[in-house]
């Protein structure tokens, strides 16, 4: 059983890990699975063997699913069903109480897919970051202008591309916000609020982040802003974004790690 099964995900796994390798926006990937596996090996204890017929049921639709997905190369929803697969395994093997127990480990794993939509959003929030951008700075009195995806400075052209969408910033303080939500104590609403709160966030941190590009740029020229400038901070502002988002988790209440994992 074990090795059909790894048969069967071994096209699926070489498709994810050339995605990770590959995709920008989903280098992160490797480490879902081994965040999940961690937190479902916490569970163990809780997990008693209680088949389930039902989860049969679902892993046999997953599977279809799967099959008929990587079929018609539609690779991000074969690794979806592929999920579904692993909760009908889990549903089938230690019951529903098992499955309400890994829902979270097995729903973490959702961040490890390549969406084909992510990447095509970029494009329309990189103009709208650079317009955003460009607006602040003119407040600030810069001679800038923006048209579509072009910014004209005194000293220099430059091109606000899809790089500067903020997405793949988004993309990680999303699954980073999950595991802090999951793992620590409070309200449900609350930490639910603290999820939601990474997509402001997130959007504002990286608006001030090309700001702050077209500042450099404007005053050391193309290659300080985007040669150094632009490479060194996004880990600046995304660690900027990651810090005010603990400190919402301690204003919500949310900060203690909970005792049951």
């Amino acid at each position: 059983m074990l090795l059909m099964g790894v048969a069967l995900l071994w096209p699926l796994a070489r498709w994810l890990t050339n995605e990770w390798l590959t995709n920008d926006y989903y280098s992160h990937g490797f480490l879902i699975p081994v965040v999940s596996g961690y937190l479902a090996w916490r569970k163990r204890s809780r997990l008693h063997p209680q088949t389930d017929y039902r989860g049969m049921v679902l892993a046999a639709l997953a599977a279809g699913g799967y099959l008929y997905a990587f079929y018609a190369r539609a690779f991000h929803w074969a690794a979806v069903a592929a999920i579904f697969l692993l909760a009908g395994i889990v549903w089938a093997q230690w019951g529903w109480s098992g499955l309400k127990e890994l829902a979270f480990p097995l729903a973490f794993l959702a961040f490890m897919v390549p969406l084909p939509w992510v990447e095509a959003s970029s494009v329309p929030l990189s103009l709208l970051t650079g317009r955003l951008a460009t607006g602040i700075m003119q407040g600030m009195g810069m001679d800038v202008s923006v048209q579509g995806a072009a910014v004209s400075l005194p000293r220099v052209n430059l091109v606000v591309g899809a790089q500067c969408s903020g997405v793949r910033s988004l993309i990680s303080l999303f699954a980073l916000a999950a595991i802090w939500s999951y793992v620590v104590e409070g309200p449900w609403l609350r930490r639910l609020l603290l999820w939601v709160a990474v997509i402001p966030l997130a959007i504002l941190g990286n608006i001030f982040r090309v700001s702050s590009l077209l500042w450099v740029a404007n005053r050391w020229g193309a290659a300080a802003g985007f040669t150094y400038y632009h490479t060194y901070s996004g880990f600046v502002f995304f660690a900027l974004a990651l810090s005010l988002l603990l400190f919402l988790a301690r204003g919500l209440g949310c900060h203690r790690i909970r005792k049951d994992l």
